[in-house]
């Protein structure tokens, strides 16, 4: 976004949406309710008339991120909303920046409005029948987030993410699969569902019944993915802890009504350090519970984050999880060296890692996933997969995605084909190579 302000016929509003997809979402449900009250979008900071920063507060380094985007704003545009999870650090960011027009919390869309309304009054009344069915997105046309609810009752000790957006708030299952159904009549391909735990979906609704399509559904994770499974597009799983319950999911994979990808924050393996995180399911035997998915659906992916350098982690305890991740063979595995927050209880745990020690992990944990990914995948030559294409460059070069592989985080397929491909087309192609991380494959 660049410099000076203009005031349009239709007021323009300009976005920086950062963190994860769960902010994303609440970015793209600010956006439809600006499009359909007949504001525009401007993707300049000079074109803008305001201009929303949604934050992450997350770690540090997301903080300081977040910070550094809304002085840009404030540096370029002037007029600037603040939202998002820092949004809870009110004082933080007027401490910096005290001339921001308002400041609110994550998924406060009514704060972010009534800014708005304040700001550039609209224009014309709201006119919701000119919306597309699938709303504003940021997301390429043909894959969308949905998120099926808000917060977590869990009480991770290196986590905030509670503070700020509360305890576990699901939404009910018939307004979900109304709105991947409408997603989905608007040429999405492929649902990435996400929420703070998957796993307790509808916990704290007890799991109430809602109809949809004539027939009843409870608000659980499992009937989510029965429904799910009616739309006939991916369907992929995010951010699932593995409790007991998520075994009943697993045929359902293997008769590929949703996508055989779990994406399961581990965080650890050692017991000592995830009791220490205050983890839940760290009693459970992990590597059994894999060992039983992969019995019912062989071609299961399991994607995973860790966590190095927690406090108190010894070099012993650190081996323990390189020796999990050597039994466990997890498809794709991200690391991070632990970064103190700011309100977290695990600051008050002493035992604090040296940064160099950390280093030294995350690089040795990396090089231990390298050489589990590339032999997996070099196991891939010579097989057909399906490939969801995702671009074609100016320069002619295709990517897309397997089922193994979600958008932003995981690897690519490099496709080759003698026809023209298009975003959100979904092709056989033939593996010829393999690295770590990415494919190389003709389209058949």
């Amino acid at each position: 976004m660049s410099t000076s302000l203009r005031t349009s016929a239709s007021p323009k509003v300009g976005i920086v949406s950062l963190g994860c997809p769960k902010a994303l979402v609440d970015s793209e449900r600010i956006l439809t309710q600006l499009r359909s009250e007949g504001y525009k979008t401007s993707a300049t900071y000079e074109a803008a008339d305001v201009v929303i920063v949604n934050t992450c507060g997350f770690i540090d380094s997301a903080v300081q991120e977040s910070l550094d985007a809304i002085g840009e704003a404030m540096a370029e545009n002037g007029k600037v909303i603040v939202t998002g999870c820092l949004g809870a650090k009110k004082n933080l960011i007027l401490e910096k920046y005290p001339d921001v027009l308002s400041i609110s919390g994550p998924q406060n869309y009514e704060a972010v409005m009534k800014a708005v309304h304040l700001a550039v009054p609209p224009k014309h009344d709201p006119r919701f029948d000119l919306m597309p069915a699938q709303g504003v997105k940021l997301t390429p046309k043909h894959y969308a987030y949905v998120k099926i609810s808000e917060g977590c009752n869990h009480k991770c000790s290196f986590c905030i993410i509670p503070s700020m957006r509360g305890k576990l708030d699901s939404r009910r299952i018939d307004d979900v699969l109304r709105e991947a159904e409408r997603l989905v009549k608007g040429g999405v391909k492929e649902l990435l569902v996400i929420s703070q735990d998957t796993s307790a979906y509808g916990l704290d609704r007890k799991y109430e019944p809602a109809m949809w399509r004539d027939k009843e559904y409870r608000t659980s994770m499992l009937d989510l993915c029965k429904g799910l499974g009616e739309l006939g597009v991916w369907s992929r799983l995010h951010y699932v802890y593995p409790y007991p319950h998520v075994d009943e999911i697993i045929p359902l994979m293997a008769e590929r009504k949703i996508l055989p990808y779990l994406d399961i924050p581990f965080q650890h393996a050692s017991r000592e350090v995830l009791k220490a995180m205050k983890r839940p399911a760290s009693s459970e035997n992990t590597l059994k519970r894999l060992e039983a998915w992969r019995a019912i659906c062989p071609d299961i992916t399991i994607r995973s984050t860790f966590i190095v350098g927690f406090p108190g982690e010894t070099e012993a305890q650190f081996e323990e999880l390189l020796g999990w991740l050597k039994e466990a063979k997890i498809d794709r595995a991200g690391c991070f060296a632990y970064s103190p927050v700011d309100g977290a209880t695990a600051n008050k745990i002493g035992g604090d890692v040296p940064e160099d020690v950390k280093q030294d992990r995350l690089k040795r944990f990396m090089q231990t996933q390298a050489r589990i990914s590339k032999a997996k995948l070099k196991k891939k030559i010579g097989s057909v997969i399906e490939v969801m294409v995702d671009e074609i460059d100016d320069e002619g070069i295709v990517t897309g995605r397997s089922w193994a592989d979600a958008p932003e985080i995981d690897g690519k397929v490099y496709l080759s084909a003698d026809r023209a491909l298009k975003p959100g087309q979904i092709v056989k192609a033939e593996v010829i190579q393999a690295n770590a991380h990415d494919l190389n494959a003709e389209v058949i």
